[in-house]
This record gives C-alpha cells, structure tokens and sequence, in this order.
C-alpha cells in the first residue's frame, strides 16, 4: 500500500513520461507523453508511425504488477490506468479478430493481423490438424524467405524455424515439401493472405483464452471470437455460444455468469469462476467489448452495461468505439496509395526465429529475443505473450464450433485438430493470472454447466453404443459426485437467496434516505424564510396552502406536544 501511495506521488510530480509499445514485429516504438494524456492520444501515435488506417481492429495491451492483463482504454488518462511505476511498457495486439481477414482493405493491416496469427500458431493459441499446421507453416516460410533456393536453404532448412510450441520432424519434412512444391512464386503479399484464409477458417481462430475453473473445480478457457463465445475444457469443446444467442454477461467477486438463449427459446446460465476478482472484471469488460463490436449494427447502440442487478453494486462499461460493420464500411471508403511494408524478413523473431541463428533448440518455445539495436528495458519480460497461452488440445467437432458457413467450407469434422504427438503442457508457459483452487473442495460432476462428454464418447453416444466404463460411474464415486452436485445447488441456493435479501434491504434503505429527503425538503418549504423564485411559487399554490393548514400544521403541534410531554418525563425522572 505504501508503495503505491509513493508510486503515485512520484507520477504526480512528474510532467511527461517515457512510453514504449512492443509492435507485433518485435520492434518497439518509444515516445514521451504528457501526464495527462489519454490512451486514445498514444494510440493515434503508433497508428501513424505504422502507417495504419484500419485501426479499429487493434488494440494496446498492458500487464499490472500482479501479472493481470489489461487493455488500455482509450477514453482515460494513461496514468491513471497504470499501477505501475514510469517509464510503461505495452504491447500493440489485435483486439477484435476480423471476421474475414484476407478480406481487409489494405496490405498494411493483413500484415499486422499475420503476424497476430502468427504468434497465436507459435504460443499454441491458434490449434490446428497436422496437415494444416503444415500448410501455414510453408505459408510463412514463403512469406519471410521467398522460393526455395538449393543454394541458399540446404537439408533440414524448415527445422531452423520454430513455428509451433512443439513439433515432429516428419511435419518439419512436410513442411519443406509443400514450401518447395507447392509454392513457388508467391509474393510475400500472396502467401500472407493465402496464410489468413487457411488461418480463418480453424475453429480456435481469434480465441484469446482466459483460465477460469467451472463450479466442479475442473479448469477451463473461455474466450471471445469473431463468430460468438467459446468454451474449451481439456481436449474437450464444451460450449459455443454465437453472438445473437448471448443476451446477457454479468460477474460478481470472482463469479461469471453467462446468460444465453438457444434453440426453442431455451435459456441457459454457464457460471465459472477467475482467479482473482480482477481476471474475472477484465473478462467481462473482454466480452462486452466483443459482443457489441461483433453484435451490433452500429455504434449508435452501445449502452452502458452494469456488471450486477443488484441496486448501487458492481461495475459500470461501456464500449467506446465503431462496431465491426461500419469499420468495414469505412475501410471501403479508404481511397490512397498502398503505404510502403517494412517486413521482418531474415530479423530474428519470438514467432519465427531466423534460420541465420543455428538449429532448433527442443520443444521447449524459444527464449525471446529482440532485434540487435533495441535495449533491454525494465518490466517487458512480464509481457510475453505466451503468458496467455492456451495448455489445451483442440479436436474439431463439426458445425455445432463454427458458424454455418465455416464448416461447410471445411472436412475438418472428423480427425484429431492437434499440431503434435504430445500433450501440450501447461508448464510451457506461466499464465499471468494463475488459476488458484477454489476455496471449497467441490466434488467432480460431468453434467455441471450442461458439459458433454469428450468428442469420442459423444460419437458413441450418437451412434447409441454406450461408453466404456459409464456404468462405473454411478457407484460410489458416482454417487459421492451427485451428493457433491447436490450440495453445490444448496448452496447456490442458499447464495441466492443471500443475495435476494441484500437486494431488499438495499431498496429499503434506499426508500428511507428518499423519504428523509423529502422531509427536509418540505421543511425547508414551509419553516423556512428563504425567498427563492421557485419556492415562492410553491407556497402560493392554493394545493400547498390547503396541506400546510390542513396537515402540516396540526401534525406539527402533535410532534411538538409528544415532544414536550418526553421532554416533562425525563426531567421528573
């Protein structure tokens, strides 16, 4: 506490302070801001110094002292955002994922949204079938070394790179084939917007996973896409929800509540629990911000949400900013020269290190490197992107992930969606909010949050050949499991009608306080000698007139002679 005190004094004397953003090539850009300046004033900085227009898809990402991330609003003062100590340090990202990013105007911005998605294949954020992942790869190859080159690429030269948080060497072979084959003769231009429409068209494009645990006490991710809310749990799709069908998010401590409304008019509530009060805020502003950039038809409709139905309780957000459609409706107006692209080519990167710096290390991701003019700052190792990482292995599940038109345009219904033999291991990366156990011992139910079963048994299921080893599940463990749900419902019960009685309560005392206002007010208006226009007209009213005489005046008389009559008690005594 007292640091933070100090903290802000410091930043109260000072007048301008040192800023540097990490851009999605790894290069930093370093200003100097005024103390008052607002996020909106940065942004329009980098925005220029990068040349870029369609800026409404990015964002500027910055990580507190305890490790929760956060993006910089752009409404508020820089300074009063950050709980950190000057000179800040964030990150430029994409916020809102394009629904279509082959689709955008400018080269400019397909660029910055291939390096995204580059770094989200490389982090283990964006999951993907073999053959996929071999195909983007040998999209990126091209894309940085141009054709294959015998004199210049010798054998083995795709194991140089590290594209993945782990791989085989047969998909590296794979890798070089396709590279050498297949693609020869794209521009960099080509192959990165070849690279989007492979990459769009992956069930977990666009996820920026959030770790949360659901009531059983089982550890998730939830996150936002372009296409609706998402689930993932284990190797397991657990809910998609599309935007049209989500009416409502809401959070409470470190509660999130998801209300939705299905086929049939079916409604659903998806409860998880953050880690922390502050992951669980910072989740619900993502999913605000995502529903009404995706949602709604235009800016004019965004309206300010409360985080609670609970009277003078829970945060207040609104989303500032256009919505998607009339930022593509901008970006059609866009009439000027394409703008000259600086690529990273042979730099050495964190998403794709150079094949000029010796082999593969193992499958552990890459140390991060930066290029050779920039120093080493203060606070930017806390800001590494795979610190949100995904420990999950995805398996494409068919229509019921993606939206209508996604699947059709895919096979990728049947087959395993993973990029290697190997689990992907959580201990890869160190999340910035880790997930802590939830304070009571709750016991493991399946069926908690409408989960299905994994993808396997679920085909069993449709096909109606039952799954081995589902009897056992209902002895004794199956047993304790639904005493433990049903203790679960107790005490939700017992929560909500807690929080039914705190709602009462706060309405009650709500009503006393008007009341008393309005005393006051009426006393000021009869008792009172104030000679103000307004209340002047009052009085003359013949209404006031008749309530003062009628039922002021004798109500009056009776306070005063119930109060002389105590007031004769207490001196007798």
């Amino acid at each position: 506490m007292l640091s933070r005190f100090m903290s802000g004094s410091i930043r109260n004397l000072e007048r301008e302070y040192s800023c540097t953003v990490r851009l999605l090539d790894d290069t930093e850009y370093t200003c100097t801001i005024q103390r008052d300046a607002k996020g909106q004033y940065l942004f329009d900085l980098i925005c220029h110094h990068l040349n870029l227009l369609e800026k409404d898809y990015f964002g500027i990402r910055y990580v507190d002292p305890d490790k929760q991330r956060h993006w910089l609003e752009f409404s508020k003062s820089i300074a009063k955002q950050m709980k950190s100590q000057p000179p800040f340090t964030m990150c430029l990202r994409v916020k809102f994922y394009p629904p279509e990013p082959a689709a955008l105007k400018e080269e400019i911005t397909r660029y910055l949204v291939f390096l995204q998605i580059k770094r989200d294949l490389y982090h283990g954020r964006l999951l993907c079938k073999t053959s996929d992942a071999a195909m983007l790869a040998a999209f990126i190859l091209q894309a940085e070394i141009g054709d294959y080159d015998p004199g210049k690429h010798p054998e083995g030269y795709s194991s140089k790179f590290q594209f993945f948080p782990k791989h085989s060497e047969k998909l590296e072979r794979r890798i070089a084939d396709i590279h050498k084959t297949e693609l020869i003769g794209q521009t960099p231009e080509t192959s990165e917007r070849n690279f989007l429409q492979k990459a769009q068209m992956l069930e977990t494009y666009g996820v920026d996973p959030h770790p949360c645990k659901d009531v059983s006490g089982n550890p998730a991710f939830l996150a936002f896409t372009p296409f609706g809310f998402v689930v993932l749990q284990g190797n397991k799709r657990v809910h998609f929800l599309k935007w049209n069908e989500v009416t409502k998010l809401k959070f409470e401590g470190k509660t999130f509540h998801v209300y939705a409304n299905q086929k049939e008019d079916k409604k659903i509530i998806l409860t998880y629990f953050a880690p922390t009060p502050e992951a669980c805020k910072h989740l619900w502003k993502c999913g605000v911000e995502n529903q009404a950039f995706y949602k709604l038809e235009k800016s004019s409709q965004v309206r300010t949400v409360s985080s609670s139905n609970l009277f003078f309780k829970g945060s207040r957000f609104r989303y500032s900013g256009r919505v998607a459609k009339e930022v593509m409706e901008q970006s059609a107006k866009i009439k000027r020269e394409p703008p000259e692209i600086h690529r990273a080519g042979l730099v050495p990167s964190r998403s794709c290190p150079s094949i000029t710096h010796g082999p593969r290390l193992s499958s552990v991701p890459r140390t991060r490197r930066r290029a050779v003019h920039i120093s080493i700052m203060e606070g930017l190792e806390s800001l590494r992107d795979s610190a949100h990482s995904t420990p999950v292995r995805s398996v494409s599940h068919g229509e019921s992930f993606m939206p209508r038109s996604r699947s059709q345009a895919t096979d990728a219904s049947e087959g395993s969606a993973v990029i290697s033999d190997e689990a992907y291991s959580p201990s890869d990366s160190v999340l910035p909010t880790p997930v802590a156990e939830h304070s009571m011992e709750l016991a493991v139910s399946r069926q908690i949050n409408g989960a299905p079963c994994s993808i396997e048994e679920e085909k069993e299921s449709e096909a109606g050949t039952p799954s081995l080893g589902e009897g056992g599940d209902f002895g004794a463990d199956g047993r304790s499991a639904r005493e433990g749900a049903g203790g679960d419902s107790a005490l939700s019960e017992v929560e909500q009608v807690n929080k039914f009685v705190l709602s009462v309560l706060r309405l009650l005392l709500v009503t006393i306080g008007l009341l008393f206002v309005l005393l006051l007010l009426l006393i000021i208006l009869t008792e009172s000698d104030l000679d103000i226009a307004f209340l002047r007209d009052i009085r003359q009213t013949p209404e006031f007139e008749q309530f003062h005489y009628e039922y002021f005046c004798p109500l009056r008389r009776w306070f005063a002679c119930k109060l002389r009559w105590v007031g004769g008690l207490l001196i007798n005594k």
